[in-house]
């Protein structure tokens, strides 16, 4: 997420009330996820285990709970809470806004776009030229779609990421402040969900097909030309290259890849990432030639128990 206008070190700390290290006008320019972090924004650690990733990244300003070495060229806001204080800089730049209306009156909508009874589009939302939107779709603010684009009935785009800390008294909710971009040529089924980035952008890639009641996790990246079954459920953070195909029912962990034209046939579960052009099954899913070897071989476990019970062997 980038701010309207460049902010100072001093501006933000002020704006959370929290100390820093670094000099009072050095440029702050966004707030990101580590794993989209660029020169200028601002990153935040709460845990010892990942204060050398945060200050190792592309952030130039580390939002941390304890004083650190700053590295050469880098500013740190320290922060009894920095979950909290993140959270209160989207609050800041990306606050909520109440509709008044179905249809906002910031949205944009292109030629030749029908929008069928009972869709909500949200503050700030741009439809591309010849889309079909069916009816009780809701856009929430910010999202992007593109041309040609079909999305049928009950479809979410841009709820919640869903990511919370664990505190004493309950789950806290860290707020999501991104977008949802659906590209050119895209076909979304009845009923999916695709949530919003955090601070980034969950995209759909051009020309991709989605079946029925899929989920999509936050700043998930789906590739070009990928077709997705029904009751997927994409975690978020993940990477779906180009070309893939996803059978009904998989589940995927975060933070994962799928490389390009990778195949992975239904039910499976993908813990880890995975190499493009092969075809996986099972969980955790592995090569489909490599399950079929060992269920094989496991079918004459058995027969060769009855063998060594008779001596055979």
């Amino acid at each position: 997420m980038k701010f309207p206008k460049p902010h100072t070190l001093k501006q933000i700390a002020d704006l959370i009330d929290c100390s820093f290290v670094g000099n009072a006008d050095f440029q702050v320019l966004g707030m990101n996820e580590i794993h989209v972090v660029e020169p200028g924004d601002i990153v935040f650690v709460d845990h010892p285990k990942y204060y050398g990733k945060a200050l190792e990244s592309a952030a130039t300003i580390v939002l941390i709970n304890k004083e650190v070495n700053c590295p050469e060229g880098k500013a740190l806001l320290v922060s009894d809470d920095p979950f909290r204080d993140f959270n209160k800089l989207t609050d800041y730049f990306k606050p909520f806004k109440t509709s008044n209306s179905s249809i906002s009156d910031t949205a944009k909508i292109g030629k030749n776009t029908v929008i069928q009874p009972n869709c909500f589009i949200g503050h700030n939302v741009t439809i591309g030229d010849n889309c079909t939107i069916h009816s009780n779709v809701s856009i929430y603010d910010d999202a992007v779609v593109g041309n040609d684009v079909t999305i049928h009935a009950n479809s979410v785009l841009g709820a919640n990421a869903f990511y919370y800390k664990n505190r004493p008294e309950g789950f806290d909710r860290l707020k999501s402040g991104g977008r949802v971009v659906i590209k050119d040529h895209v076909d979304i089924g009845a009923g999916c969900t695709i949530d919003r980035g955090v601070t980034g952008d969950t995209i759909i890639g051009e020309g991709s097909k989605l079946d029925n009641l899929i989920q999509v996790g936050h700043d998930t990246v789906l590739g070009k030309k990928c077709l997705i079954a029904s009751q997927v459920g994409i975690a978020g953070c993940v990477v779906i290259e180009d070309e893939v195909t996803i059978w009904g029912q998989v589940g995927t962990t975060s933070g994962i890849t799928i490389g390009e034209k990778a195949v992975v046939q239904g039910q499976s579960g993908v813990t880890k990432s995975i190499e493009g052009g092969k075809t996986y099954w099972g969980t955790p899913a592995q090569e489909v030639r490599n399950q079929l070897r060992e269920m094989a071989s496991i079918k004459q476990i058995p027969n060769l128990l009855k063998r060594i019970k008779n001596k055979e062997i």
